[in-house]
């Protein structure tokens, strides 16, 4: 977690006591939308309802859906940190590595763009850009796009039990997330062995096709042959011998 700056610490404290929670709520909630990059939050704190999303323009969802007074306050609260993030004073201290402060903003490639549903928990974090059809995973700091191919996703939940599989909604019902075609781990394109050789042809009865074994021929060819071969005798043109010869070979092709 970054070290906020004396505006930005002062900036916390006061928005917790004008909206009546605590430091860690509005801590949580600035990372969220800073996640969010400014315009949307996924969040889960007891203070704020548990569970909710928050969407700049107006779209507020809370665990409590029915209790308009929290829904406004979380509102308010995530138009202030949105402003506060987008203002002129720093936030968060420099850190030394330039990257480091991006890559809390965005974790995930920057080729993704900005992500229209961002959330996690525990060591998991995902976000979804339907407009390339990409989803980014990050566990553990891996970080791992995948293909969502013509799915719609509505969510994605981790499952319980202490891995870190996950699963999300479309269209088509729930899908496990490992079930979709990665596109890259930490940037990198997954390995693709080269395809096999095709098999050689198999032909039954091992009558494998070669110059030296031609296929069978058609019955009546061969007869037709056999008639031309005995033309060919009465005219002398081979004599009985070479006839009786080819005439066995021929009557070994039926």
């Amino acid at each position: 977690m970054q070290t906020f700056t004396d505006y930005g610490q002062n900036a916390i404290n006061n928005l917790a006591q004008r909206y009546g929670v605590s430091n860690d709520a509005v801590t949580h909630m600035l990372y969220a939308v800073m996640n969010g990059n400014g315009t949307m939050a996924q969040f889960n704190h007891p203070e704020l309802g548990g569970g909710g999303q928050w969407m700049q323009g107006g779209m507020t969802m809370v665990g409590d859906m029915f209790n308009y007074g929290l829904k406004a306050k979380v509102d308010g609260l995530c138009v202030e940190l949105s402003n506060l993030l987008g203002g002129q004073q720093a936030v968060f201290m420099p850190v030394s590595n330039p990257t480091q402060f991006h890559g809390n903003r965005n974790w995930w490639p920057d080729e993704l763009g900005i992500a229209s549903t961002t959330g996690g928990q525990n060591n998991t974090r995902y976000a979804y850009f339907p407009t390339t059809c990409r989803l980014a995973v990050d566990i553990n700091g891996q970080v791992t796009v995948y293909n969502t191919l013509d799915h719609q996703i509505g969510g994605v939940s981790q499952q319980q039990g202490g891995n870190n599989s996950m699963t999300f909604s479309s269209q088509y019902g729930n899908v496990q997330v490992d079930q979709l075609p990665i596109v890259s781990v930490n940037g990198v394109a997954p390995f693709v062995p080269a395809p096999a050789p095709a098999p050689a042809p198999y032909y039954p009865n091992n009558n494998n096709v070669s110059n030296n074994n031609p296929a069978p021929a058609d019955n009546g060819d061969i007869f037709a042959l056999i008639e031309r071969l005995a033309d060919l005798k009465q005219k002398g043109i081979l004599n009985d011998d070479e006839f009786a010869s080819k005439k066995a070979e021929l009557l070994q092709r039926l």
